[in-house]
């Protein structure tokens, strides 16, 4: 079980470091692309740069934050400069440059002052808290990455929001695994899953479904006996399969299929040998296939320990080497897999009776632990050494920098002198170019005079000109005038007869408009009263239910009571008063059945409290051992007004009534947001499902008051639903609506 465990450890490390590498020809064209577009090409920038990084090109990786760093120093909003500083100092640290990465992420820190952006605030945040976990401070790192949540809360949704959210989310439920804080760990990798969700990125959902995984295996390890935990491990790692293999061509990692085998392998081990067995198989072709020395070496590993169960040490010992084998093909060497492996050999040789051979196994073990403890004391001495001569250099470069600060003020005096030499000059040269322009001024004054002189000798030609002109027209005028009067006399009389046909015209347009606005007007009637009549037959309903319960079940006791106190016989004391005890026990119970019926009926914490109060007393009263109700409120003001509160509290009811009743479901999410004077309210599930295709045909008349209700209010709603997954209904409510 021990090197079992080992390699868990390794799988559950190493996809951070794939990811990356199929997308960076991908990322270079498109950042590439839109190098004449300064916004989009600082919107990329981050992400080319940390994948160049950890692709190993980190000249290049440098070179484009540099040059980003600088364009985005010139925009006024200070949100570029900040992501891309952050970007820088985490950068750095991996790097193991920690002063360089205290530096930029100083300055990231001081962009983010200058920006009102919280999704690059919450980004610094991140940034901060990324480099002190790694930096073992462990308390800061968790307060800075809950400030973090706190501004991404408050941002507006953007194509990358979600994405940065669930990394600072996967941070907090990694950190409370090793905390051994499992409450908190479960909290926050159920919010990566819901985030990643929202992302709508495979990549992200197969992550956080690993996660999830991982959190109830482990449950399971502290808990063997709770079978439930067992399950639920096994069916979200058979979700990230199924993620996995409905978006191949999307999946960033091809190494993430064998990857989710190996947990399934590992969590079948102790209890199904066969899909044990099934799993390590996948495992070992799809790593074969994709070339990845660890996963190779995993699931080798898996396959010998399922051979020792068998007592088939020979085949275990071939399984064994083979793992080695693949170790010392991989990049990243761990030492204790090694370790692990030797002595797996030598407790196999040893059962098998082979002391010789379980000896040199034994011995390969010892020497390979002792170059290895060797090997991390020269490793310390060396780190310590350079440490020496790095605060040496560091000296040398203060003494060199006060040197250079003093020249530069002897430069800046220089520049001085010279500005105010050029000043002087410029002053010289205004005053010299003012003197031509008056010139000039002059020269066109004369010219003035001259075009005016000419103007007058032509405006007396044109006159002479004119007079004759007069004359002609005058007398052809004179034949033009009888005709005139004519045309003028019948266009007259068509102008008259246009005019009352364009009356008649409009006064028909106006009887049709008038007609139109009275049907428009008689169709918004019907449908006000369609929503209100729907309304009512809900509340019908209701009181129907109301009746039923009182009836049925008040009624019922209080007919049996009185049934109950008839039967007493004065004569017979000790009847009366176990009579009356029973009495008083059906008239407790009415009391109560009395209070649940009132309480259905108008809930006190809803009026007195607001619908936050209610919902959440709400959940917790319909929560059981097979059903869990979550409720979450973001930015929620209770700015509703008391009848929406009640209206949105019913349409609640009737959607986890719905949920129960026929989705067979385990788990419900409500969810309840402010955002822009819009009420967002989401009700997830994780139930059979249905098809949607098919709602309008199959509506329910409970669908049909959810629908009514949202109407009345002015809102909008959406069914997503898919088959065996669960289904989520989104409604959209304004706030301040009349």
């Amino acid at each position: 079980m021990r090197h079992r465990l080992l390699f868990i450890f390794i799988l559950l490390i190493f996809p951070f470091f794939t990811q990356a590498q199929d997308v960076l020809s991908k990322l270079e064209k498109e950042y590439n692309n839109a190098s004449n577009n300064t916004t989009e090409q600082l919107n990329l920038a981050p992400k080319y740069a940390k994948a160049l990084f950890l692709h190993n090109v980190k000249s290049k990786s440098y070179q484009i934050l540099e040059a980003n760093i600088a364009v985005a120093k010139k925009q006024t909003d200070g949100k570029y400069a900040t992501i891309l500083y952050a970007v820088q100092a985490m950068n750095y640290r991996l790097d193991n440059k920690g002063n360089e990465a205290l530096k930029s992420l100083d300055m990231a820190k001081a962009y983010s002052l200058k920006t009102n952006n919280s999704e690059a605030k919450g980004y610094f945040q991140y940034a901060k808290g990324w480099i002190l976990i790694r930096n073992n401070k462990t308390t800061d790192a968790v307060a800075a990455y809950l400030k973090a949540i706190d501004y991404y809360e408050n941002s507006t949704t953007t194509s990358t929001l979600y994405g940065r959210f669930a990394a600072v989310v996967k941070e907090l439920s990694t950190i409370y695994s090793n905390l051994n804080e499992y409450q908190l760990e479960e909290k926050y990798s159920k919010q990566f899953l819901l985030l990643a969700s929202k992302q709508n990125d495979p990549n992200l959902t197969f992550d956080a479904l690993m996660r999830m995984g991982y959190v109830y295996e482990q449950k399971y390890a502290q808990n063997p006996s709770n079978l439930d935990f067992r399950n639920k491990a096994e069916q979200y790692y058979l979700q990230s399969v199924k993620t996995f293999n409905k978006n191949k061509e999307a999946m960033i990692s091809k190494t993430n299929l064998s990857y989710a085998a190996i947990n399934l392998a590992n969590l079948y081990t102790d209890f199904d040998r066969d899909k044990a067995m099934q799993y390590a198989k996948l495992a070992n072709n799809e790593s074969l296939e994709t070339g990845d020395a660890i996963h190779i070496a995993s699931s080798f590993g898996i396959l010998a320990e399922l051979a020792i169960q068998d007592k088939n040490y020979d085949l275990a010992k071939s399984y064994f080497l083979k793992a080695s084998m693949e170790i010392g093909k991989s990049p990243v060497r761990d030492h204790n897999i090694e370790l692990s492996i030797l002595e797996s050999l030598s407790r196999i040789s040893e059962q098998q009776g082979n002391y010789k051979e379980a000896l040199t196994y034994y011995k390969s073990y010892v020497d390979k632990y002792k170059s290895v403890y060797d090997q991390e004391k020269l490793d310390i001495t060396k780190r310590l050494e350079s440490q020496f001569d790095k605060e040496r250099q560091e000296q040398k470069y203060v003494k060199l920098q006060l040197e250079s600060d003093k020249k530069a003020q002897q430069i800046k005096l220089i520049n001085i002198l010279r500005a105010k030499r050029e000043q002087v000059y410029s002053n010289l040269k205004l005053v010299e170019e003012n003197q031509r322009e008056r010139l000039k001024f002059s020269e066109l004054e004369s010219e003035k005079r001259a075009q005016q002189l000419r103007l007058s000798k032509l405006e007396t030609e044109q006159k002479n000109n004119d007079i004759s002109n007069y004359k002609k027209l005058l007398t052809f005028k004179e034949k033009i005038n009888t005709y005139s009067i004519i045309f003028i006399i019948i266009s007259i009389a068509l102008i008259i007869l246009l005019l009352y046909a364009y009356k008649q015209r409009a006064k028909s347009m106006k009887q049709r408009d008038e007609l139109h606005a009275l049907a428009m007007e008689k169709e918004k009637q019907n449908s006000k009263i369609s929503t209100l009549t729907a309304l009512l037959e809900g509340q019908e309903q209701e009181r129907g239910r109301l009746a039923r319960d009182l009836h049925d079940g008040l009624g019922g006791l209080l007919s049996g009571t009185k049934l109950q106190l008839s039967y007493l016989n004065p004569d017979q004391s000790e009847n009366i008063e176990e009579g009356i005890s029973k009495s008083i026990s059906q008239i407790d119970s009415a009391v109560e059945e009395l209070r649940s019926v009132a309480h259905n009926l108008m809930p006190d914490l809803l009026m007195k409290y607001g619908l936050k109060v209610g919902i959440q007393e709400f959940a917790s009263r319909m929560s059981n051992t097979a059903l869990e109700i979550h409720t979450e409120f973001i930015n929620y003001s209770n700015s509703l007004s008391e009848e929406k509160q009640l209206i949105v509290y019913r349409i609640i009811q009737e959607l986890v009534n719905n949920a129960i009743k026929h989705a067979q479901t385990s788990e419900i999410i409500i969810q309840i947001s402010e955002e822009e004077n819009v009420l967002n309210l989401t009700v997830e599930d994780n139930g059979q499902g249905f098809d949607p295709k098919s709602l309008n045909l199959k509506k329910t008349a409970g669908i049909h008051n959810i629908e009514s209700r949202v109407q009345f209010l002015k809102g909008t709603m959406n069914i997503r639903s898919e088959m065996n997954i669960g289904t989520s209904v989104e409604l959209q409510i304004p706030i301040n609506q009349s």
